[in-house]
């Protein structure tokens, strides 16, 4: 099965992020996400398609962009199951 998941926009204020730590940060929410699709399955009222609402996260000071990463997807897949 293939699933198309597109995100418009993140935001991070008040952070810099070199296009490094992007990559890292853009791969760690894409395999987080992708693990809980599949350990998890996709949300019945999601089979034909769907939006999550937007929402915050707050991170403590120094955490690394995989644990940030992992933090946006379980968020966002949390945001579809409501």
């Amino acid at each position: 099965m293939n699933i198309n998941i597109d995100i418009e926009k993140l935001v991070f204020e008040g952070m810099a992020m070199s296009p490094s730590q992007r990559r890292l940060l853009q791969g760690a929410v894409e395999t987080e996400l992708g693990r809980l699709l599949a350990t998890e399955g996709v949300p019945d009222k999601w089979k034909g398609g769907g939006v999550v609402p937007s929402g915050a996260i707050q991170l403590k000071p120094g955490t690394n962009f995989t644990h940030m990463g992992q933090q946006i997807a379980q968020r966002i897949y949390g945001g579809m199951k409501l």
